[in-house]
């Protein structure tokens, strides 16, 4: 089972951990610990470099397969039981951060001000869509939709994650934002994050610890995917 580092702290960019599976094959190892992020809820997995003594290989793919987190690597690989160094692509990590964080926001903002639930989601470091619940999306409502979502990120709301036992969290109201609950059936403990002051959630990505530090949040485009799902388009900026 490989611990997860970033669960707890997004911040961090670099470890020491071991490998506890290779897959030749694939040029893939398993590690006992990571701050890699494996992906998934519409977040691309990290990059970045494992170090075994003074050989360098690129990390090329992350992905959480059963208990475990697979790294894909250039080069070749380290032997079972040897210790190797993780560092994080970070200006990459950094950037996927603010955006998974503005798409929060944004989903605070239309859940609490329109009532529209997620259907659908996917981000890019500084780019993303999601997609919503309305009936219609006109120009003078995506405007409105800008101004009130960037006025979130100017009062530096705090940004809180918690993992509370499933019983516990299913007790918050409006826990799962998304139209299907994407949650296993056999999870004991729930991960959420809180935009305090704003929206609380079930999520397991990556995020930034205030809103002054997403930046500008653009809307970029908007478009109609079905009589009641509506795309909304954003880019964060500095």
């Amino acid at each position: 089972m490989t611990e997860l580092l970033y669960l707890t702290d997004s911040y961090l960019q670099e470890f020491d951990a071991r490998v506890t599976a290779v897959n030749e094959a694939e040029n893939a190892i398993a590690l006992d610990r990571t701050a890699f992020y494996a992906g998934g809820g519409g977040q691309p997995c990290d990059i970045g470099t494992l170090a075994v003594g003074n050989r360098v290989c690129e990390v090329t793919r992350v992905k959480k397969q059963g208990a475990d987190v697979w790294h894909w690597l250039t080069g070749t690989l380290p032997a079972v039981g040897d210790t190797v160094r993780g560092q994080l692509d970070w200006e990459r990590r950094f950037k996927l951060m603010r955006t998974h964080t503005a798409l929060h926001v944004l989903c605070g903002v239309v859940w609490r001000d329109y009532g529209a639930q997620v259907t659908g989601g996917n981000m890019e470091p500084l780019q993303a869509r999601m997609d919503f619940e309305f009936e219609s999306l006109r120009q003078e409502l995506v405007h409105e939709i800008e101004e009130r979502v960037n006025a979130e990120v100017a009062a530096a709301h705090d940004i809180r994650v918690a993992i509370l036992p499933r019983e516990e969290a299913f007790q918050i109201p409006d826990l799962i934002r998304t139209k299907i609950n994407l949650l296993p059936e056999g999870i004991t403990e729930v991960r959420t994050v809180e935009i305090v002051g704003l929206d609380l959630q079930a999520d397991g990505g990556t995020h930034v610890a205030n809103t002054r530090e997403v930046g500008y949040i653009r809307v970029v485009d908007y478009q109609s995917k079905g009589r009641i799902n509506k795309r909304i388009r954003i880019a964060v900026n500095d």
